[in-house]
């Protein structure tokens, strides 16, 4: 039962990837170019441990170690001499029109996977789960969602994170003054500077960004979850199916490699480059139990 189950899952995912094509596709062919230029061109963001840049200018991070792997996988899949990768800088609010406009042909940074965000892109495997919280000042002593009754919270724009806040606080009537900003950071400094009561984020960029602070201890992440358990996964085009379909037999090779769960170590339970960070975040039952079943699939 319990094999079954984390088979639907997986089937689930690759489903929801594309379920939604009919609202944007574009013409763009992602194969064809890639091709015929040799070049994947790959989104990146500020978004520690996934992706950032690094003291030397170096674009690194847990989900661009996975897609360095990524291209070297898909060129021995469509038989190129050579694929380079070409980063392109995205923000929450601009990654979709980056990929509809052919900037980008995938996103590798740390993006939900929602019913919301599925009409305007498609998903590839997960490499992560979240569930969202928020941050506050740990002197307020907040930790539930009516803790923040009547009070502000910045969210990022462009962000999963503005329907879900929005969501909550009609179901439960919290009169709440969401404000949103554009990158995280800023929604982060609003906390520091007490001009908000809360930050909603995924937990785990939140405990990063605690983390790398001036002064960590003195944020405090809400014992009350405001989402459950939600996947992560790279963004593509709608409608670009050939190469979602090259993508995810790609990742699917990695994420049943015996080097995956070393990948994983290194950027949630060891040093992070550049950060002078350590998160010591264990890989979650719900990501091991989805690498299982993608390595089981394959046995079949």
């Amino acid at each position: 039962m319990r094999r079954s189950l984390l088979l639907g899952w997986c089937s689930l995912l690759v489903m929801m990837s594309g379920g939604e094509a009919a609202y944007a596709e574009t013409s763009i062919d992602s194969l064809e170019r890639i091709e015929a230029t040799g070049v994947l061109r790959v989104g990146y963001g500020e978004t520690a441990p996934f992706s950032y840049l690094d003291n030397h200018g170096n674009v690194v991070g847990y989900s661009i170690d996975i897609c360095q792997r990524l291209a070297k996988q898909l060129q021995v899949q469509l038989g190129l001499p050579s694929l380079d990768i070409e980063y392109v800088y995205r923000t929450p609010s601009n990654r979709v029109q980056l990929l509809n406009s052919g900037d980008i042909d995938i996103e590798c940074n740390a993006s939900t996977n929602t019913p919301e965000r599925r009409q305007s892109a498609q998903f590839a495997l997960s490499h992560f789960f979240v569930s969202v919280h928020y941050v506050a000042l740990k002197e307020n002593g907040f930790n539930t969602l009516e803790d923040l009754a009547g009070r502000s919270v910045s969210v990022a724009r462009g962000t999963v994170n503005v329907s879900q806040i929005n969501q909550v606080n009609r179901e439960r009537q919290l009169n709440l003054s969401v404000v949103p900003v554009e990158t995280l950071q800023e929604a982060f400094d609003l906390v520091t500077d007490g001009r908000v009561a809360a930050f909603a984020m995924d937990d785990i960029l939140l405990s990063t960004m605690m983390a790398e602070s001036e002064h960590p201890d003195a944020y405090a992440l809400s014992e009350e979850a405001i989402t459950s358990t939600e996947p992560l996964g790279f963004l593509m085009r709608l409608g670009d199916d050939a190469f979602a379909a090259e993508v995810n037999k790609a990742l699917e090779h990695i994420y049943t490699s015996p080097e995956m769960p070393l990948l994983y170590e290194r950027w949630f339970q060891q040093p992070i480059p550049g950060k002078d960070i350590t998160l010591n975040v264990p890989m979650s039952t719900v990501l091991a139990e989805h690498f299982i079943a993608l390595r089981e699939s394959k046995v079949d």
